[in-house]
C-alpha cells in the first residue's frame, strides 16, 4: 500500500476506492486532495507574480527613460534659448517660469508615453476611403520620424469630427530616405485620387512628415494636385538636435547643411497654399522658430512641446482652421 501512494492519478484512485469502500470519509478525501495539490498551486501563484513584477519593471523603466529623454531634450532647449536671450536667465527660478517648465516636462512626457501604448496599433495597413463620404477634400497626414500612424489618430479622428471624412494617415518609416518616401506619397495621393474621383488633396504633416509633403508639393511637381499643406513642427531650417537622429534623413536636417540651403532656395508653387505651425517651446527643433517655413502663413503657439502638438486642443484646432482656410 505505502508503495502505491504517490502522487497524481494513483493517489486519487487510492482515495476514491477508500471512499468506495467507505473507509474513508468523502469530506476528508477533498481535504487530503487540497493539500496535495497545494504546492502546484503556489508555484503557478509565483509565476505569475514574477511575470506581473518584471511587466512593472519594464513600465517604471519606460516611463523613467520617456521622461529623462524629455528632460535632456528641454535641457538643450533651454540652453539655446537662454543663449539667444540672456534675459531669461533672470526669470528662470520665478514661480511662473517654474511651473511652466512643470507643466511642459509632464505634458510632453505624457503624450510621448501615450504615443509608445498606442503604438501596435500603427501597424495595421492602411484603408482608403469609400467615394462620396464627404464634401470636403481628401486629407493624407504624415507622422514625423520614428513615429508610426498611431500618432495621428487623435488628429484624424478630430479632422473627421470636422467634417474631413476622408481622412487617411500614411506611414513613413525612419530607415528610408526623404525621396522613396516621397515617392510613397506620390503613388498614394494618385491612388487616392483615382479612387476618390477627385483632382486634388490636402496634405497634414507633423515633423518630417512635414518636410516629405514639402518636397512632394516644391520638388515633385504635386502643386497640381494639392489644394494645399499644412505643417505642423516641421524642422524647414534643420535642427540642433538632428546629430542624434539614427536616421538617413538626420544629417540633412543639421542647420546649414547643403541639402535645406538647397531645399529652401526652390520657391514655393503660388497656386498651392501653405501654412506652417510652430510652437515657441518646441523641444526637438531647435531653434524653435527653424519651424517655420518661408513662404508660408505662420501660426505661432505656445505651452506646448513637440509631441504634444499632435494632441493639444489648441493645436488640433490651428490644425483645422488652416485646413478650413486652404479648402475654402
Amino acid at each position: 500500500m505505502h508503495k502505491d501512494f504517490l502522487p497524481g492519478l494513483q493517489v486519487a484512485r487510492l482515495l476514491e476506492s477508500l471512499v468506495s469502500r467507505k473507509r474513508l470519509d468523502p469530506n476528508h478525501a477533498k481535504l487530503f486532495v487540497s493539500i496535495l495539490t497545494l504546492p502546484t498551486a503556489w508555484d503557478n501563484l509565483f509565476h505569475m507574480t514574477m511575470i506581473l513584477s518584471l511587466l512593472l519593471i519594464l513600465i517604471k523603466l519606460t516611463i523613467c527613460l520617456t521622461a529623462l529623454a524629455v528632460l535632456l531634450s528641454y535641457t538643450v532647449a533651454w540652453y539655446e534659448r537662454a543663449n539667444a536671450r540672456p534675459d531669461l536667465i533672470e526669470r528662470r527660478f520665478t514661480s511662473r517660469g517654474v511651473c511652466i517648465a512643470i507643466w511642459l516636462l509632464v505634458q510632453e512626457t505624457g503624450c510621448l508615453l501615450l504615443t509608445i501604448i498606442i503604438r501596435p496599433f500603427g501597424w495595421a495597413a492602411v484603408k482608403l476611403p469609400k467615394a462620396g463620404q464627404s464634401g470636403h477634400p481628401p486629407i493624407i497626414l504624415l507622422h514625423g520620424l520614428f513615429q508610426n500612424r498611431s500618432c495621428l489618430f487623435w488628429l484624424q479622428f478630430r479632422l473627421r469630427s470636422a467634417g474631413y471624412l476622408q481622412t487617411i494617415s500614411l506611414g513613413t518609416p525612419p530607415w528610408r530616405d526623404m525621396e522613396s518616401l516621397t515617392e510613397s506619397l506620390v503613388k498614394k495621393v494618385d491612388e487616392l485620387r483615382i479612387k476618390l474621383k477627385v483632382d486634388k488633396v490636402i496634405l497634414v504633416g507633423h515633423s518630417m512628415g512635414g518636410m516629405i509633403a514639402r518636397n512632394y508639393v516644391q520638388n515633385r511637381g504635386g502643386a497640381t494636385h494639392v489644394h494645399g499643406m499644412v505643417t505642423l513642427g516641421s524642422p524647414h531650417h534643420g535642427s540642433k538636435l538632428a546629430p542624434f537622429a539614427i536616421s538617413p534623413m538626420g544629417r540633412n536636417l543639421l542647420p546649414g547643411s547643403e541639402f535645406l540651403i538647397k531645399f529652401n532656395s526652390v520657391a514655393w508653387p503660388e497656386q498651392a497654399k501653405a501654412v506652417s505651425i510652430y510652437t515657441r517651446y518646441d523641444n526637438i527643433v531647435l531653434p524653435a522658430e527653424s519651424a517655420k517655413m518661408p513662404g508660408a502663413q505662420v501660426v505661432e503657439l505656445d505651452g506646448m512641446g513637440h509631441t504634444s502638438l499632435l494632441f493639444h486642443p489648441r493645436s488640433l484646432q490651428a490644425v483645422i482652421n488652416a485646413v478650413n482656410q486652404i479648402a475654402s
